[in-house]
């Protein structure tokens, strides 16, 4: 035939499109009606949903819309269509006076719910987790040194000569003006330890040498390094590579070009614990995982913005993984944020992803929040050292944590320089 309306025409029951809905048929049938249509039984319509997200499809001349089959949908259902006036374009003809057709667009918009959007996030990430490629080989473990000698003259924590793995304590830390002054300085320190431990991220370093620059840095300040003997831990600060969520022990592996290292750097000055951690870039490192590592960054931050006197802690899970599903990135659930302060965990314990924990902050209480986030699988596996946990699949994952004072109106970083 020339044309839908020169000959035998499809009826809308013997080629349903994919947008033929009764509330918009009416409106996109005027519009097509309004139109001389062309030998061309369809054109192409532009489709943007409410996400940014835009498309070309072809439409039916009849109804302007796709041909594609109707989704199996309950009659009665409606679709959440925004439907825009029909644009008109006229092409001339080289005959004065006459013209060849019509052109009418109808923008159609469908708004996704937060389910739907829920599942296309989650469906991505089971595709990207399914596809294993590995570039590069996986973390094995180096020589660890013997571990470090702090001067006698230093405060030690209560659980350096037991050797034993403190229990948590159940008490929340809230501070008094003199409290506030200590964790400060504590949290001060941290913060200046950590930035130059970063300065010494480079291809060839190994994490020992980063151990031992950070040991000698916190034991000049007459402060004393929190990991070291915690829990049998046997070095001055955690580093934890690539594929390492968390609890890494220096050894003699060398940083290589393209690696990414999360320090994790924690203080004892004048009895109170000041905790912190930020993960580098060491030499070129791809794209993809300098978002993983911006990203995580980022929800630390949001996190802290929602944190103040009466706040619930549940929100804390909520932005970071609302930010985070936004990239298809996983939420570590294992490890989680902890009160610190003349105690170095306590309660409360902070969830990282979505949950329904009770509880609210209270002004003058510290906390740390360290998120991790990875680039696949949430599951861990922890090396045979007792301290060491990879993901499972060997994804890549990032941590940054800081140490917060919750105020009247909003929190604190302590742990900034």
């Amino acid at each position: 035939p020339d044309g839908p309306y020169y000959g035998n025409v499809p009826t809308i029951s013997e080629q349903r499109c994919h947008f033929c809905v009764p509330q918009i048929r009416s409106h996109i049938r005027r519009a097509a009606a309004a139109s001389s249509p062309s030998k061309t039984l369809s054109k192409t319509l532009p489709v943007r949903s409410t996400f940014g997200m835009a498309l070309k499809v072809p439409i039916c001349q009849l109804c302007w819309v796709s041909p594609a089959p109707t989704p199996s949908r309950d009659p009665g259902e409606r679709w959440s269509f925004l439907v825009g006036q029909p644009l008109k374009t006229s092409f001339p003809s080289a005959v004065p006076g006459k013209e060849i057709f019509q052109r009418s667009c109808v923008i159609v918009s469908r708004k996704l719910s937060g389910l739907e959007e829920a599942m296309r996030i989650r469906r991505a990430r089971e595709l990207q987790s399914s596809v294993k490629v590995r570039k590069r080989p996986p973390l094995r473990r180096g020589k660890v040194s013997g571990k470090l000698l702090v001067p006698d003259h230093i405060p030690r924590p209560p659980y350096v000569d037991s050797g034993l793995l403190p229990e948590l304590s159940s008490e929340h830390q809230v501070h008094n003006d003199e409290g506030i002054a200590c964790m400060r300085a504590a949290c001060e320190l941290a913060a200046h330890v950590l930035d130059h431990a970063g300065t010494l991220v480079r291809p060839s370093v190994t994490t020992n040498e980063i151990d031992k620059a950070v040991h000698k840095m916190i034991i000049d300040a007459g402060a004393y390094p929190s990991p070291l003997g915690y829990g049998g831990f046997p070095k001055s600060v955690c580093t934890s590579v690539n594929e390492c969520m968390c609890h890494g022990i220096p050894d003699s592996r060398q940083l290589q070009d393209g690696d990414i290292i999360n320090i994790d750097v924690t203080v004892y000055l004048n009895g109170c614990h000041g905790d912190t951690s930020k993960t580098f870039l060491c030499g070129n490192v791809n794209e993809p995982t300098k978002r993983l590592v911006k990203v995580t960054e980022e929800c630390l931050e949001r996190a802290i913005s929602v944190c103040k006197d009466g706040a619930s802690f549940k929100k804390i899970g909520k932005r970071i993984s609302e930010h985070a599903e936004k990239y298809g990135y996983g939420v570590v659930e294992r490890f989680v944020g902890h009160g610190v302060g003349t105690v170095f965990h306590s309660e409360p314990l902070i969830l990282h992803h979505r949950n329904d924990r009770s509880g609210c902050m209270v002004e003058g209480e510290t906390f740390t929040i360290e998120p991790i986030l990875t680039m696949g699988s949430i599951e861990s596996i922890t090396w045979d050292d007792g301290w060491t946990t990879v993901t499972a699949d060997g994804s890549r994952a990032a941590q940054f944590e800081h140490t917060i004072l919750i105020t009247r109106t909003g929190a604190e970083v302590l742990t900034k320089c």
